[in-house]
């Protein structure tokens, strides 16, 4: 599934005339494969083995491009630095207050929230959000020990 929707990320950069270089390939692979939310430094870390060579920098201006052309969301939660996302569709995130692990969230009786608030409203509405939060399986395994 992943490999499928990295593919189709990349033919969607080709139609807009993207070079595809091996670290954007590499930064969208990271982030199709590991499906964490990672930051930009995330990201960084897990590949300056791979490219030496490779900037901070390289990492945020390829995550800017790839939100423009739509196959990656950023995601901004307070202070903290933003995570990337690369599930484009309608979803919610659930957030574990303890070690900031993000996961996935799709509940479809909320499809129809932003024409229900127009219509309750009268607000033109663009967007939504929804985060849940609480504690991850991994930090409730560590408290009970």
């Amino acid at each position: 599934m992943a490999k499928h929707r990295l593919q189709e990320a990349i033919d969607s950069l080709k139609t807009t005339k993207v070079r595809m270089t091996p670290q954007r390939h590499a930064i969208l692979e990271y982030l199709y494969e590991s499906m964490t939310h990672p930051t930009a430094d995330d990201i960084y870390k897990a590949l300056e083995g791979r490219f030496p060579n490779m900037s901070v920098a390289t990492v945020y201006n390829n995550l800017r491009m790839f939100k423009e052309v739509g196959i990656v969301k950023e995601l901004t939660y307070g202070d903290s630095s933003s995570r990337f996302d690369c599930v484009t569709t309608d979803h919610y995130h659930v957030i574990c207050t303890d070690c900031g692990k993000i996961v996935d969230f799709h509940y479809p009786g909320l499809d129809e929230v932003e024409t229900l608030a127009e219509h309750v409203t009268n607000f033109d509405v663009s967007n939504h959000r929804m985060e849940i939060y609480g504690v991850c399986p991994d930090c409730k395994k560590k408290s009970t020990h």
